[in-house]
């Protein structure tokens, strides 16, 4: 189409942050049309954030920096545009709201803008109520926003944006703290106001397979700062490029290609429910019977049994009294386990992990670490044996250098030197952190943070590692390294309890899962079966894995022991 208009353009651009030796960005060529819907992903470090940063203007007015090239927002040359007047026409939904509250209220918080600009009241409330309405805040307008659930809060940003009718909308992870379904709602939101509104769409995401919920006009994948692709998702996924660059595809694509099935773009495999499979149906039933026969061949191997290591009894706690969060819950964890605990946001999850540590004391029940009762233990003698890392890694930290915070807690045990050293060294090696060591911990993204607790934690070699959404906001790359590192500690001994909301997780690491919602548990079984039960996934707000859509899309005609087939022959292939 010839009359598309270009409202971002790029031709050779470069950015180099003002500390680094070398740009981030490098020749950028790049050109989005106005109403467009556009993916950008690639692995940490690839410069997708940078780019995000540069077109909303954080970079270089809060990351300082040198742009080079030529760079364009709606027709005006980038370096004209301050950040004030960039955010007239770029509105950017964070991918942690807390960090992009600045009101008591739903109300105050999306009026933020037009006080600033002195709109007149009566105009005001009026522009408020339509953007609160528009993102289904409407009946929130007098909450706080501390007091929402997450896609509440997310909600609460859009609508702050939307309120002075920019024409960009740029999305950084939009995903990373909400459960499966909430996560789905957001995708819609998003679409529903890319249609209704004419907007263009930029979405920042590590979650593929979750994005293409709804449709995005093309994907730009971002690698060591340059563009390496920028096509319709159809044409993407019949690719090896997701791999190469350490992206992660769509679990039916992955469960295809294992079958040997070839991918075409005429298949539409952008989407499991519109993928065409007359040509693959039968080769998928073929491996699915010959993998079960292997697996039957081969049986589960021999195991030794596992002595129970946490013990939760009939526990129930309210932070207000008559005012229950969790009801009656009781589940065992044993001794060299790696489980997971899932459930909508809102579910407790939280409040049982901080519980288990020591930071609550139940209303009723009793929790027991081998065998014995933990009522009158510390904070500090719990610590001992069960590490703990927050969902919310600015809740944790507390040094202004990134050694010094890992440091902290071997700091504190009396270990120092060469000791002190090696542990930390390695521990950021894991977490993908060892270049940036003698950073400041402010200068870190949201990840990175995340990856910063982990490391606090790992560096102590706890018993048991309980763990509050560990791979939010990480890429393929830092999440395969860090759960790989948690096999490799699970298989030494160590008990690893993961909160998450991720259901490839869940599917890839976890031996069994822990379901909970509203407060009470409604399944403790493996995650194929979980993930397969539709009124189970319904009430917990997980997400159905598209390999069940896929194997029923198939006919086959066991569609739940297809998921298990397939998660067992992913490991192998895994080295698990």
């Amino acid at each position: 189409m010839t009359d598309r208009i270009p409202v971002i353009q790029l031709r050779d651009f470069y950015f180099q942050y003002r500390a680094q030796a070398e740009p981030t960005l490098l020749g950028i060529n790049l050109t989005i049309y106005e109403g467009e819907k556009v993916l950008i992903v690639g692995p940490s470090g690839s410069g997708k954030s940078t780019l995000g940063h540069c077109l909303n203007g954080l970079a270089p007015s809060f990351y300082p920096g040198e742009m080079r090239g030529e760079a364009f927002i709606q027709g005006k040359p980038l370096k004209e545009l301050g950040i004030f007047e960039l955010s007239e026409r770029v509105g950017t939904v964070l991918q942690d709201p807390d960090g992009q509250f600045v009101g008591l209220t739903v109300a105050e918080d999306i009026a933020f803008k037009l006080e600033n600009e002195t709109v007149p009241q009566p105009e005001m409330r009026k522009k408020v109520a339509a953007a609160a309405l528009s993102v289904g805040m409407e009946p929130f307008l007098g909450a706080s926003p501390q007091e929402l659930s997450g896609g509440q809060k997310q909600r609460t940003s859009l609508g702050g944006v939307l309120v002075d009718d920019v024409g960009i909308l740029l999305f950084d992870e939009p995903l990373a703290n909400l459960d499966p379904h909430t996560g789905k709602l957001a995708i819609e939101l998003i679409d529903r106001v890319h249609k209704q509104m004419g907007k263009t769409v930029v979405i920042i995401e590590h979650r593929l397979e979750d994005v293409l919920h709804r449709d995005v006009d093309r994907i730009i994948v971002m690698h060591e700062g340059s563009l390496v692709a920028d096509q319709p998702a159809s044409e993407l996924l019949c690719s090896e490029l997701l791999r190469q660059t350490g992206i992660r595809e769509p679990l039916y694509v992955t469960a295809l290609k294992y079958a040997g099935c070839e991918l075409k773009p005429l298949m539409k495999p952008e989407h499991v429910g519109s993928i065409e499979l007359d040509e693959c149906a039968d080769q998928m039933r073929s491996w699915h019977s010959d993998q079960a026969s292997l697996m039957q061949a081969t049986g589960p191997g021999p195991g030794a049994e596992q002595q129970p290591l946490l013990e939760i009894d009939r526990l129930s706690f309210g932070y207000e009294k008559g005012k229950p969060i969790l009801h009656d819950i009781s589940f065992t964890v044993r001794g060299g386990e790696m489980i997971s605990i899932v459930g909508k946001n809102g579910a407790g999850k939280s409040t049982l992990s901080k519980l288990i540590c020591g930071f609550y004391r139940p209303s009723s029940g009793r929790m027991l670490y081998k065998g014995a009762d933990m009522a009158a233990e510390t904070i500090k003698e719990r610590a001992e044996r069960i590490g703990f890392v927050m969902q919310n890694p600015n809740h944790m930290i507390s040094k202004t250098k990134i050694f010094d915070e890992v440091a902290t807690g071997l700091v504190t045990r009396g270990i120092a030197g060469e000791e002190l050293e090696r542990r930390v060294h390695e521990a950021l090696k894991i977490c993908g952190l060892y270049p940036f060591r003698s950073w400041p911990v402010s200068a870190l993204s949201y990840g990175q943070k995340k990856r910063v607790t982990i490391a606090s934690i790992l560096v102590l070699e706890p018993e048991m590692i309980l763990l509050d959404e560990p791979t939010a906001g990480q890429d393929y790359k830092h999440y395969n390294e860090m759960m790989e590192f948690l096999v490799g500690l699970n298989r030494s001994g160590i008990t690893v309890v993961m909160i998450t909301h991720d259901m490839h997780l869940m599917l890839e690491y976890a031996d069994r899962t822990i379901v909970l919602a509203d407060g009470r548990m409604l399944a403790d079984d493996t995650p194929a079966r979980v993930l397969t039960d539709t009124a189970l996934v319904r009430a917990a707000n997980l997400k159905e894995t598209s390999v069940y859509e896929l194997a029923e899309r198939c006919e086959l005609s066991d569609a739940r022991g297809f998921v298990g087939t397939f998660i067992a022959h992913d490991r192998r292939v895994r080295g698990r």
